[in-house]
This record gives C-alpha cells, sequence and structure tokens, in this order.
C-alpha cells in the first residue's frame, strides 16, 4: 500500500434483507444446539416480500416449533410496525428442511472418518479459511469496520430503547472511509448511512439525527473534522426496505461479518452452519490465533490461512503473515502457533467449546471483535511469549 491512502468499509443493520436471513439460520442453529449439541446443521434461509423459505440439511434429535424460531428472530430484529409487509405475525414460511446427507456424514464423523473407523472427526469440507488480527483498536480489528458496526449498534439501541427516533426502522447500512498517513490513521473522509424510515419523516430530520445522535458519538472525535463529509440517505427518500424491497439469503454479507475487506477471506460463509463445517470454526480458530499473536505482542498484524480437505482430521496446510511488523522471526511465531494451537476440527470445537447455542449473537456487526465470544479471548497470549522465550 501507498503510504498516505484512504480505506472504506461497511455494515448492514439487522434490518438488512441479507441479515434477516442469517438471524433466521442462525436461530434455528440455535435451537438444535440447545436440545442436542451433536446437531449438524446447515440452514440457508431466503426472504422477499412477506414470505420465508428455509431449506438446506439437518440432522438432530432436538424437537421444536420451527414456525416459531423463524417470528420469533424476526420479531427480535423489529418488523413488528403496522405498515410493514414483512412482518412477524404475517409472514408464509416455507420449510424445505432434509437429513444431511450421509455420504458427508460418512466423511465427518468421527467412527468414520477416512472409513477407518478412527477416533477422529474430519473436516466438514475442503477449504481455506482466514483470521486476522491488529492494533488499531481495543478489539483488534480494523478501524473501518469496526467504525461502520458502531455506527448501526447505536442506531438499533435508539430504535429498539428509546422514543428518541419513532421513525427510524430496521433495514440501514453504514460506511467509513478513514484516511491513513504512513500506517497511522488521521482522519476520516467521510460517512455514509442510509436508513429506512416512516413515510411521514422529512430529510432535514432524518439527516441531522442521524448525523448528531448517532454517527458524532459513535466515532472518535479526534477523527472527525470540518473536512468529514456525512452522507445521509444520498436517494433522498428510503420508506421501501427489508425484505419488501429487495430479496435476502444467508451467507451473502461475509465480508461485513469478517474485516471489512481488510483482511482476506476464504470465501465460506458462516451463519446456519455447526461448528462440524470449518467455514465457520476454522475462521473462528484463525481469527483467534491471530487476536493472540497481536495481544501477544509478538506483531502489530498478523493473518492466519489453515486449509482443510473434507473428511481428514488434519489441516492441510497452516501458514502466518505479520506484514512486516513482527517483533520477532516470523518463523518463530509459527512454531509458537504449533506448540500453543491444535487446528484438528475436533479440536477446534473443545478448545472454543463450540457445542453451544452462541451463533445468534454473532448475526449482526460482526462475527469479530466481540468480547463474550471464545475465540475473542486473549487467553493464549502468554502461552505464546512462553513458547517464544
Amino acid at each position: 500500500m501507498p503510504k498516505s491512502f484512504i480505506f472504506s468499509s461497511e455494515s448492514v443493520g439487522e434490518g438488512h434483507p441479507d441479515k434477516v436471513s442469517d438471524s433466521i439460520s442462525d436461530s434455528i442453529l440455535d435451537a438444535c444446539l440447545e436440545q442436542d449439541p451433536k446437531s449438524r446443521v446447515a440452514c440457508e434461509t431466503l426472504v422477499k416480500s412477506n414470505c420465508v423459505t428455509i431449506a438446506g440439511e439437518i440432522t438432530t434429535s432436538s424437537k421444536f416449533d420451527y414456525e416459531a424460531v423463524v417470528r420469533e428472530a424476526i420479531r427480535e430484529i423489529g418488523y413488528i410496525n403496522d405498515d410493514d409487509i414483512f412482518h412477524a405475525d404475517k409472514v408464509f414460511i416455507t420449510n424445505q428442511l432434509t437429513a444431511q446427507s450421509r455420504d458427508i456424514g460418512q466423511g465427518v464423523d468421527a467412527d468414520a472418518a477416512e472409513g477407518k473407523g478412527t477416533a477422529e472427526q474430519g473436516a466438514g469440507d475442503q477449504g481455506i479459511m482466514f483470521g486476522y488480527a491488529c492494533n488499531e483498536t481495543d478489539e483488534l480489528m480494523p478501524a473501518p469496520v469496526m467504525f461502520a458496526h458502531r455506527i448501526l449498534r447505536k442506531m438499533a439501541d435508539v430504535r429498539k430503547n428509546t422514543s428518541d427516533a419513532s421513525w427510524l426502522r430496521p433495514d440501514c447500512k453504514s460506511q467509513v472511509a478513514l484516511k491513513y498517513d504512513n500506517g497511522e490513521m488521521v482522519g476520516i473522509e467521510n460517512v455514509v448511512v442510509s436508513t429506512q424510515h416512516a413515510e411521514a419523516a422529512d430529510n432535514e430530520t432524518i439527516r441531522s439525527f442521524i448525523t448528531e445522535e448517532i454517527i458524532k458519538p459513535s466515532l472518535p472525535a479526534e477523527l472527525l473534522s470540518s473536512e468529514t463529509e456525512y452522507l445521509i440517505n444520498p436517494t433522498g427518500r428510503f420508506v421501501v426496505g427489508g425484505p419488501e424491497g429487495d430479496s435476502g439469503l444467508t451467507g451473502r454479507k461475509i465480508i461485513v461479518d469478517t474485516y471489512g475487506g481488510w483482511g482476506r477471506h476464504g470465501g465460506g460463509a458462516f451463519s446456519g452452519k455447526d461448528p462440524s463445517k470449518v467455514d465457520r470454526s476454522a475462521a473462528y480458530m484463525c481469527r483467534w490465533v491471530a487476536k493472540n499473536v497481536v495481544a501477544a505482542g509478538l506483531a502489530d498484524r498478523a493473518e492466519l490461512q489453515v486449509a482443510y480437505a473434507i473428511g481428514h482430521p488434519q489441516p492441510t496446510s497452516i501458514s502466518i503473515d505479520c506484514f512486516g511488523t513482527e517483533k520477532v522471526e516470523e518463523n518463530k511465531i509459527q512454531d509458537a502457533v504449533h506448540t500453543v494451537f491444535n487446528f484438528k476440527p475436533a479440536k477446534i470445537v473443545s478448545q472454543l467449546d463450540l457445542l453451544r447455542p452462541i451463533y445468534r449473537s454473532t448475526t449482526h456487526y460482526g462475527h469479530f471483535g466481540k468480547a463474550e465470544l471464545p475465540w475473542e479471548q486473549t487467553n493464549k497470549a502468554e502461552d505464546l511469549k512462553a513458547a517464544i522465550s
């Protein structure tokens, strides 16, 4: 990258059609894991107008009302207004979930891995996964995406918990362009927010409220200036939104879910998948490792890549890149990572305690940077430093 540059990242709100789909899929996953931690779940959701379709493969002993779970997820997002076409109590739900393929199961189940009757669980699919961390924010995340998330978190809090802006509706997006000089954040170039609103709300009220009550309290004051540009509802009107205005599908916001385009992505989506799917669990693992590398002071930036073959209990490759910010030799960091962490799929699940109904809390505002999630803990930083020394 050049010494001076501008980098932008976006976030989308809970009511964005794709996020509605993610939320429903993760709600169904949690409902399965709550009763049966060994559930195998691959649930995808399509939403459009007043219709919801859930499809995919689930093998579980759990018994629950799928329709009730779908409606509750929509209700929590906030599609409960009288004028909502897509309404928690009124949507039509189609269930096309079936059992998981035996061919996939035989490659993943511990007692059938590689057809040898081994006791080791294989990966749920082939693929590559990445994890990233840097010291730009307290969360050890890239600042542009964290700033974009903060804006929409604030907006959701105001919408759900106050009467300050009763015209706010659930569908919204944000984008933050951050200026860097010699690798340091020096200012916010512009902020873009588009929010769905009630018919009666006027543009002047919307733009003033979003700028003064949402954006400015959410961002570091020292990065805002008279030159920062605020682009609020640039088209001038956003009444028809959510699944009424656009279709939504699980897994279409993978860059919003991860590092806002700053760190690389292997391509696999997260929501609706149980942790036997390494698309999800190994990406969480890589984030955990990268964050601990940075927290240990071994590098200012770290990105980990891991690769798997379906049914195979060992990763096919592991590599780390510290982008020249390492404080000790990079090969020593990689050796320490191999000493401290175990990348077998079953070990990932046990190390991070993933067979729990924790996934609804991941759906909105990124899967990383939330202190309550197990892969966000820096509990291995001291072990890494010890392994280095």
